[in-house]
């Protein structure tokens, strides 16, 4: 099943296709400077029943008028039959397109950062038939980014940097430095980034210092996340009216009533509870005509 982490690492290449330009300076490779990128469709099934899909499929133009192709991979744990798999598609998109393939994989933790960048032979020991090296974007090798004014820079770099280093002990500084910067971005470019980053974190406990953030210094967004926020927050509080009443009344609140007002998520069911609140003889008869 794919995380949501899985989802961010690579999407942010379609969200920000020019993004590979800082990624290949972080990590020390020259190339000449693109003038355009082309999102390409991701599916490399043939007519075997086999299904085959690169996570994002990038078409590079540069200077030279030496168009490249990058295979963007998300790899969340060590994983023997990638190796194979990631020299198919290069093999295949050489095939297709008839352009030189490469192969970014982009990680999370150290581990499989340094298990993804060896380089893998294929073929008889003593004769070798090809090898696979792909690049690898990871927290070994991404910058911590705690600076407003390095973010500013390159907000894209920026937003991969922090999902890559989701357990650094930084990460509340690097996040904070994102949200400083995304209150002066422009809302058609800051939402996209702040969902990136929350699909990014998953559910890693930098995941609620984000919410956090997004609640206090981007409560004036309208992104999805700040919705789903706002939503929680009214619910929060109807949550403790409901209980407050039944308390003031001197209603016995059993354990179970509480978790259920206290997880219900949804403020008009929580509104209807509250009206009943008022006058019901016990606490679970809010509940009954539910």
């Amino acid at each position: 099943m794919v995380s949501s982490p899985h989802e961010a690492m690579h999407r942010i290449f379609q969200e920000h296709p020019g993004l590979f330009s800082g990624v290949s300076e972080v990590l020390g490779i020259g190339f000449p400077p693109l003038t355009s990128v082309t999102v390409l469709p991701n599916d490399l099934t043939e007519t075997s029943p086999v299904e085959r899909r690169v996570d994002t499929l990038l078409r590079l133009e540069t200077e030279n008028d030496e168009p490249l192709l990058l295979a963007v991979e998300a790899q969340g744990r060590k994983d023997p039959d990638k190796p194979a798999g990631w020299a198919y598609y290069a093999s295949y998109l050489l095939t297709k397109y008839r352009l030189q393939p490469m192969l970014l994989v982009v990680c999370q933790d150290r581990a499989t950062a340094e298990w993804a960048a060896r380089e893998v032979s294929f073929g008889p020991r003593q004769w070798p038939l090809l090898t696979l090296r792909p690049l690898v974007a990871g927290p070994h090798n991404m910058p911590v980014i705690t600076d407003p004014a390095e973010v500013r820079k390159d907000l894209a770099l920026a937003t991969l940097a922090a999902i890559t280093h989701v357990a650094h002990p930084d990460i509340g500084a690097i996040l904070k430095s994102m949200t400083t910067v995304l209150r002066e971005t422009p809302q058609d470019i800051a939402n996209p980034i702040v969902e990136l980053v929350a699909q990014g974190l998953g559910k890693l406990p930098a995941a609620h210092l984000w919410r956090k953030l997004v609640a206090v210094d981007l409560s004036f967004y309208t992104s999805p996340l700040s919705e789903e926020l706002r939503a929680e927050g009214e619910a929060r509080r109807a949550a403790e009216d409901v209980l407050a009443i039944l308390e003031v009344r001197g209603i016995d609140i059993p354990e179970a009533v509480r978790e259920r007002i206290t997880t219900c998520g949804d403020p008009e069911i929580l509104r209807h509870w509250l009206r009943r609140a008022v006058t019901a003889p016990t606490a679970e008869a809010i509940f009954t005509d539910q």
